[in-house]
This record gives C-alpha cells, sequence and structure tokens, in this order.
C-alpha cells in the first residue's frame, strides 16, 4: 500500500492530503475521503487505506486548511475551540474548489483513473459535502455515501435536502439514532425530497447506534460501521470500475 501526504494548492490555500492507493494493479478511480469534525486522526487514515486495499485511488483532505497548517486535535480546552471554530470554514461551496484541485492533482497521477466516475464518502459534517459534489458535479460523480451526516436538512436556500433532482449518482445514508445533528423528523423530510427527486440511494437507520458510530473511538459500533463499508463496497464496484 502506497501512503503519502502532499499539498494541493486550492484558491484559498494549501491543502494538505493523504492519498493512498495499491502499489499494483493500476490505475485505481478516484475516491474523495471527507473528514468528520474531529479531524484526521489515524483512526480515518486506517479507514482510508482499507478503502483503498479495495483497489481504490484515495485521497482525504484536511479541510481545515482554510485556518490552520495540517495537525490532529487533542482533548484540552484550546484544541476543543479551535476545531469548533476551523468547523465554521468548510461548506458545501467550498468542497467544490477543493474537490476540482484534487481531481486535478489525481490527472497528474499515473496511479490515479480519472476517465471513471470519481466516489466520495463523508462522515458527520461531511456528509453535506458528498451531497453538494454529487448536486454539482453530476456528470463525474458516480456515488456518494454520507455516513452520520450531520445537518442534512435546515432551512436556507443550500440545504442539503434541495434540489435533489441535480444528483445522478447513487446515494448512501447510513443514519444514527438519538442523532441531535440529524433528527428522525429529519429523516423523514430528507427521504421524503429524496423520493420525490427520484434518487436511487439507500438509507440505513441504526437504532442502536450513536453518531460517530463508524471510526474506531468511543461511539464505534461494529454492526453498524461495517455495514457501512459493505454498502460503500457494493456501490463502488456497481458505478466507479
Amino acid at each position: 500500500m502506497h501512503e503519502q501526504q502532499v499539498d494541493i494548492t486550492t484558491p484559498d490555500g494549501t491543502m494538505s492530503t493523504f492519498i493512498y492507493h495499491p502499489e499494483t494493479d493500476g490505475p485505481h478511480p478516484v475516491v474523495l475521503y471527507l473528514m468528520d469534525a474531529p479531524g484526521i486522526r489515524p483512526a480515518l487514515k486506517d479507514m482510508a487505506s482499507r478503502l483503498a486495499t479495495a483497489g481504490y485511488y484515495v485521497m482525504m483532505p484536511f479541510l481545515y486548511y482554510r485556518n490552520s497548517p495540517y495537525r490532529e486535535f487533542g482533548a484540552s480546552d484550546e484544541d476543543m475551540h479551535d476545531r469548533r471554530e476551523f468547523m465554521q470554514s468548510v461548506t458545501r461551496a467550498g468542497i467544490l474548489p477543493d474537490a476540482e484541485a484534487m481531481l486535478a492533482y489525481a490527472e497528474k497521477d499515473s496511479n490515479a483513473d480519472t476517465t471513471k466516475k470519481f466516489g466520495a464518502v463523508g462522515f458527520c459534517m461531511s456528509g453535506p459535502l458528498v451531497l453538494a459534489l454529487a448536486q454539482r458535479i453530476p456528470e463525474k460523480c458516480g456515488a456518494v455515501a454520507s455516513v452520520h451526516g450531520a445537518w442534512l436538512v435546515n432551512d436556507s436556500e443550500d440545504s442539503p435536502h434541495k434540489h435533489l433532482d441535480q444528483i445522478k449518482a447513487e446515494v448512501y445514508f447510513g443514519w444514527a439514532d438519538n442523532d441531535p445533528t440529524a433528527t428522525r423528523e429529519e429523516l423523514e423530510i430528507m427521504k421524503s425530497a429524496l423520493n420525490e427527486a427520484g434518487v436511487n440511494y439507500t438509507l440505513d437507520f441504526f437504532e442502536d447506534a450513536l453518531h460517530g458510530y463508524a471510526p474506531q473511538g468511543e461511539r464505534y459500533h461494529r454492526i453498524a460501521s461495517e455495514k457501512h463499508w459493505e454498502y460503500v463496497h457494493s456501490m463502488f464496484r456497481r458505478h466507479l470500475n
């Protein structure tokens, strides 16, 4: 497995990005792997590497780059304050130039196959981001997964649950129970919007899993996490390979 950290230039600065891909049988379809609010850490690096072993060119950007060079966050009050502040810089509009910069980088790497559609996986705050990619880059985006995605329904014109008719990709949702960032009421609103727009989607609701169930950590839920792996692999095989 090849692993490297590179700097990718975007209109807003320099974005540290971790890249994982197999050493053999390339080039490989591109997957954008978008971090959750706690940021890039060993648990997410392990997950990105696991996905890459299945035959993908996985790119995991440090989405807080507009505020800070790459760093891992601890549990100190200062780190928690910084992280909450940095989250405000992560937007659906901002992920579009970020994705364009990553795809442009991949196009110059012989290990990446950019002739195929790309996939995307977003955790927590990145759930809305992968939907933005599917909505705004429909011709290039083949499949996306929102795993315990947060704030998927709101009152703004750019709410992720609006304009879903723009999506051509297949979409997977992993929805946690008792999630204040994605309530059951919002789940029903999202399902109704998806059905009305005719989106090809699957939504798994996990009654006994909490927000943050996918990565290893305090809220890890093995059954729910493995279910998301199963469906992401299945979906990417259908649409990226």
